[in-house]
């Protein structure tokens, strides 16, 4: 989507901010011995209280209202009876619509102290994904924010999940442009445009750089023995600079 009027920038900050009210929620709900369904169903209640809808559940008929995802699940985690325990790298992902505007946001973090690996992972996404918006400029390749996660990471000793990528956003969930990749690639050198709406999301790993699928469900993405972290805010790209409507 292109954000061009004063509408689209209300709706859009609108939906952003209702997004990250319930992530927000629901990472200070995430404590030791909640549910992952426990805290999806809050999640439900919150969309009705803001009368926005869960993107996953009406566009794909995902199986909650949002994906949480817990250790060794890295994306499209299915909220159920999986109970947290101390330790855990929880992956709490937000998205959702209110009047025919879209956002995007996830976070992840670690349940208690005292867990410097993990914690080092969740912070190196939160860089990357702040080192990757300073490129994020009208007229710049979209390639240059992969180029700046990539970079970040491997100065940290780790890498990218490579399949998983940002995406544009806006009227739809997902929608052009198709790709934001965490690394370089000349694939990827559309340049950005004043006004494009994206969900950023660096993906940073421990040491894998791909996924596996559960053969327990269609949804949720695996990693076999890396740490990963994601950071994900929805962004309208403007020559002012870029507004994070999930802040």
């Amino acid at each position: 989507m292109i954000a061009k009027t004063e509408a689209d920038f209300n709706g859009l900050k609108e939906i952003g901010r209702i997004c990250a009210a319930i992530r927000d929620e629901l990472v200070a709900l995430t404590k030791v011995g909640i549910t992952t369904k426990e805290l999806d169903d809050r999640a439900k209640e919150l969309f009705d209280e803001y009368g926005a809808l869960s993107a996953p559940k009406e566009t794909y008929n995902f199986p909650g209202y949002t994906c949480i995802s817990v250790n060794e699940e890295i994306a499209h985690g299915i909220p159920g009876p999986r109970v947290i325990q101390e330790g855990d790298v929880v992956n709490i992902d937000v998205s959702a619509s209110k009047d025919g505007y879209f956002a995007d946001t996830g976070v992840s973090f670690v349940v208690g102290e005292g867990y410097p690996e993990k914690e080092k992972v969740c912070q190196v996404a939160k860089d990357a994904f702040y080192a990757g918006l300073e490129k994020a400029k009208p007229g710049s390749k979209k390639s240059g924010l992969g180029k700046a996660v990539h970079n970040l990471a491997k100065r940290n000793g780790m890498t990218v999940i490579k399949e998983l990528t940002g995406h544009g956003i806006g009227r739809s969930i997902h929608e052009a442009p198709d790709h934001i990749f965490n690394y370089f690639s000349r694939w990827d050198d559309e340049l950005l445009k004043d006004g494009m709406v994206i969900a950023f999301e660096p993906f940073i790993s421990t040491k894998e750089e791909s996924i596996i699928q559960s053969t327990k469900d269609e949804w949720t993405l695996l990693t076999r023995e890396s740490i990963v972290a994601q950071y994900e805010h929805t962004v309208i790209v403007t020559k002012d600079g870029p507004i994070i409507t999930t802040l």
